[in-house]
C-alpha cells in the first residue's frame, strides 16, 4: 500500500489490505489485533508494528510503502533475493544481480 502520509484512512486500509478496523482492533477472519483507540485515522507505524507489516520510505519521492501483514510467520527473513536468470526481450540472459544496489519491484502474473 503506497502512502503519501503516515496517517491512513481506515476505510482505504480495509479496502486495500483486507484488515477491517473494528472496536476490538484490526480484524481479518478470526484474528483481531488490538490497536490504540482514539484518532479516526490510523498511524502506519502502529499498523506496521502490530500487524508485522514492513514499512519503508522513499525519500526521493516522499512516499511510504506499507507491505503485507506477516502475523502467520510467512515473512521473508531477509531482503536478499536469490539469483534469478531469465531471457530479456532480445533473448539474452538477464540476471537479477545486475540490479544490485537499486530498488527493485518484482511483479509476477500467471494466467491460471
Amino acid at each position: 500500500m503506497l502512502l503519501t502520509s503516515l496517517r491512513v484512512d481506515p476505510t482505504e486500509f480495509e479496502e486495500r489490505t483486507g484488515w477491517a478496523i473494528k472496536p476490538e482492533g484490526a480484524c481479518r477472519g478470526d484474528v483481531c489485533v488490538p490497536l490504540p483507540e482514539g484518532d479516526a485515522r490510523l498511524d502506519a507505524r502502529v499498523l506496521a508494528d502490530r500487524l508485522g507489516m514492513p514499512l519503508v520510505r522513499d525519500d526521493a519521492l516522499g512516499l511510504w510503502a506499507l507491505g503485507p501483514a506477516s502475523l502467520g510467520g510467512r515473512a521473508l527473513t531477509t531482503a536478499v533475493a536469490p539469483e534469478l536468470v531469465l531471457p530479456d526481450w532480445r533473448g539474452e540472459q538477464f540476471r537479477l544481480s545486475n540490479l544490485r544496489g537499486r530498488k527493485v519491484v518484482l511483479a509476477t502474473w500467471a494466467s491460471w
